[in-house]
């Protein structure tokens, strides 16, 4: 008997930080409220990328609707009592992220799409199981560099995304490997460029960085000396065994959706 697994690929790359919590939120449907820090960084992504799906018939000022009817009225649960952020502070530090985003960063980019959204991509696990990826590539971009070449650019909002006058760009290449293969999946042109990571902070005086990841799509697939994270996900999904993780930071009752009833954190 055969099962297919449908999974947004925006969430596949934390199956490989904490396997037994993904599997909590995405194949059980735990769920835990988001905080406000949480919510401000989906409000820029959202207001930015109708900036840059539409800079020819948009301004920058009404791109920044977007922004405010997110943090006002949210499409998921918000805990409002987990941050020291309240939404009239994050109002105001949202609006100067992406007033600088369209000022200062949009323009360096031609995008081919904004957020584009995929043709599934099925992968055999054999058994009849199917992982099929899904959804659109969220937050990131996909822009036209030199000679035509596409890569992928991958916008991240946190206290933490500029450290030290540098885009943090250190976790974050299973997601964007996985946005270079459904690139490809999707459009039949080859991936060849590095990904970027355009970090904004959430966190002082407003400020963005620039940084690169090469090869992303190789820790996916693998090499001839050792095996790509797509093997080790089909070994998951056939085995029904999702490993642990209680030394990633997100081990924590505030990000957690299985936290009450895992037997493996501290």
């Amino acid at each position: 008997m055969s099962e297919t697994y449908r999974v947004r690929a925006s969430s596949w790359a934390s199956l490989f930080d904490c396997a037994y919590s993904w599997q909590g939120t995405h194949l059980l449907g735990m769920k835990r409220p988001g905080g406000t820090r949480a919510l401000l960084g989906t409000a820029v992504h959202a207001s930015t990328a109708v900036y840059d799906g539409h800079r020819e018939e948009i301004s920058m000022d009404d791109a920044a609707d977007a922004l405010i009817e997110t943090l006002h009225h949210p499409e998921f649960e918000v805990n409002y009592n987990t941050d020291d952020l309240t939404i009239p502070k994050a109002e105001a530090i949202g609006l100067k992220l992406h007033s600088l985003y369209c000022r200062e960063v949009s323009p360096q980019y031609e995008f081919a799409a904004v957020e584009r959204e995929t043709t599934p991509m099925d992968i055999d696990c054999g058994d009849g199981i199917i992982i099929q990826l899904t959804g659109t590539l969220d937050r990131s971009r996909s822009v036209v560099g030199k000679e035509g070449h596409t890569r992928i650019a991958d916008l991240k909002t946190g206290v933490r995304a500029v450290q030290k006058g540098e885009a943090k760009t250190q976790g974050h290449k299973a997601q964007v490997g996985t946005y270079e293969l459904l690139e490809e999946h999707t459009t039949g042109n080859t991936v060849e460029s590095p990904a970027e990571i355009i970090g904004l902070s959430t966190s002082g005086t407003p400020k963005y960085a620039v940084g690169q990841i090469e090869n992303a799509k190789q820790v996916l697939i693998g090499t001839d000396e050792a095996p790509g994270l797509i093997d080790l996900a089909k070994q998951m999904f056939k085995t029904g065994l999702y490993y642990p993780n209680p030394q990633t930071w997100l081990c924590s009752v505030r990000y957690c959706s299985r936290w009450e009833t895992c037997p493996y954190h501290e």
